[in-house]
């Protein structure tokens, strides 16, 4: 797979340009989003290109609306499972303390405080899909306790303005992709991958 840096100014850059970036990114016509790929070890190197990205986008008209996953897990546990009393369960529960937090996140991001919920709830209403870019990041902040391919398949008929989920991962023959570079890969992913 070609550098990522390569394809975000060739490749997505162009994309987003277009009036309608919708047909360019997406593959399908209910779910305008796709996956930029990048390895996580790149996360600071991205961030770096991604706010040059915005400011040409921006001075092209487009505007851009940055979604933190990390932001939505942090809001969601604040309602649900504060992260000092996450952090003290764990201590009190030793050695096997970190699966159970991590089953405790999963948990509240899934049921309680779903996180694709809080993600759709952080999309411009009335949105111009013209206009309007969506950017999902920090998925890497999920790691190990949520997968992306959770959000993605509830987004469906959802978003109308096009979007780029930046995913920290590798790519796994033939067409699967790896959270992490260390998860499983998960071969059931709908949206395109840039």
């Amino acid at each position: 797979m070609i550098h990522w840096k390569t394809r975000l100014k060739e490749i997505l850059e162009p994309a987003l340009m277009k009036e309608d970036p919708r047909t360019e990114i997406s593959a399908y016509r209910d779910m305008p989003l796709c996956i930029f790929l990048y390895d996580p070890r790149d996360e600071f190197m991205l961030r770096q290109e991604l706010a040059l990205l915005k400011t040409r986008l921006e001075q092209k008209g487009k505007r851009i609306t940055t979604i933190s996953l990390m932001e939505c897990m942090k809001e969601a546990l604040d309602q649900c499972a504060p992260i000092p009393d996450l952090i003290e369960s764990e201590k009190l529960l030793g050695r096997n303390g970190h699966k159970t937090a991590a089953q405790t996140v999963h948990q509240v991001l899934s049921e309680y405080a779903p996180l694709d919920q809080a993600v759709l709830s952080k999309v411009p209403q009335n949105g111009d899909p013209i206009r309007d870019i969506i950017w999902i990041t920090r998925a890497g902040a999920l790691y190990p306790c949520y997968r992306t391919s959770t959000i993605i398949e509830h987004f469906q008929a959802k978003l109308s303005i096009p979007g780029v989920l930046f995913y920290p991962g590798e790519v796994v023959p033939p067409a699967g992709l790896s959270f992490m570079g260390v998860h499983e890969a998960e071969h059931n992913y709908r949206a395109k991958v840039l």
